[in-house]
């Protein structure tokens, strides 16, 4: 399966197992498929496909059967996606990693093709299932196979959320190549938000806790402390000069309950509260005191320092020196 940057929606129908076959890998990745012998009747089965950006978005209807990744069918091709089924209609399992998830109506699960896995699917049923690319999916290799083959439940909590958002994609109308990247990207950062769950926010923003995490986030805040001078400083770069995502440097910063961005206009907000308190810098203006510390605009400054403080930066200095020389 190749995902193109966008296209209208593709179907394909067939009554011959064959030929279901050849649709899933041409729509995902290359199957074992075992209809239910016992079930009787025809064979039927339709695959509804469209991509946005670099997410494709599916519907898939059929009868009983079992669907298999092998590791030798994974080992075959490079079809490294994650992707996420979304029941609709009858019953499911989806088994990866040691782990079995056991799927009704309104329940989605994570796998990744890079590894076996089998979808035992009975009754009559309806999934919808959205692929991304692996790479573009900001999970680590010990992450994804933490949180696959974990059901979620859809009607309830972030579940309900992210399956609202996931059933929304479903019917999007045109939209630019730009917008449509971004859109996949949001989704795709949703259900990383959701898979996060599982384990808490600590092990989202650490790794599970990993000290290399740790170190990383250590060397971040102090990058942030000695650069605050920078008006240019703020997620993007903090993230390049640290080799990372901007992703991946917000989800560090998960558990501290504060965003990248909210930690540098803090410390700036600290230091030049520090700055207005020393008696030995009274004559250097606000506005310089500003743009010593990353602001570049004096009224954002004074606006922000006033949401922090209660006072404006004037009245600080004011009431500060009064009080010395008193």
């Amino acid at each position: 399966m190749v995902l193109a940057p966008g296209s209208a929606p593709v179907a394909s129908t067939t009554r011959r197992c064959d030929e279901w076959r050849e649709a899933l890998r041409h729509d995902f990745v290359a199957l074992d498929v075992a209809p239910d012998r016992r079930r009787g009747g025809a064979f039927s089965g339709s695959v509804h496909s469209a991509t946005l950006g670099h997410l494709q978005v599916s519907e898939v209807v059929s009868v009983p059967q079992v669907c298999r990744r092998t590791r030798q069918l994974a080992g075959r091709d490079d079809g490294r996606f994650l992707q996420v089924g979304m029941l609709t209609r009858g019953a499911a399992v989806l088994e990866q990693d040691g782990r079995r998830a056991v799927l009704h109506p309104g329940h989605l699960v994570v796998y990744e093709t890079s590894r076996p896995f089998t979808w035992s699917l009975s009754a009559d049923w309806a999934l919808q299932v959205f692929t991304w690319p692996r790479e573009s999916i900001d999970l680590t290799s010990g992450e994804s196979a933490a949180v696959t083959a974990h059901r979620f439940d859809g009607r309830a909590g972030l579940g309900r959320i992210v399956a609202g958002v996931l059933r929304g994609l479903l019917d999007v109308p045109a939209l630019s190549p730009a917008g449509a990247t971004r859109l996949a990207d949001e989704a795709g950062g949703l259900v990383v938000t959701l898979t996060g769950e599982l384990a808490g926010p600590e092990a989202v923003a650490t790794g599970g806790g990993t000290r290399a995490r740790a170190d990383l986030r250590g060397r971040v805040e102090r990058y942030i402390s000695e650069h605050l001078a920078d008006p240019e400083l703020g997620p993007q770069t903090v993230a390049a000069a640290h080799f990372v995502s901007v992703r991946q440097l917000h989800r560090l910063f998960a558990a501290t309950g504060e965003s990248v961005a909210g930690r540098i206009r803090r410390e700036r907000l600290t230091a030049a509260r520090r700055h207005l308190a020393d008696p030995r810098l009274a004559d250097v203006p606000v506005g310089q005191v500003a743009r010593s510390h990353g602001f570049t605009d004096a009224a954002g400054f004074s606006r922000a320092f006033r949401r922090a403080y209660g006072v404006s930066p004037s009245d600080l200095r004011a009431a500060l020196v009064s009080g010395k020389q008193g």
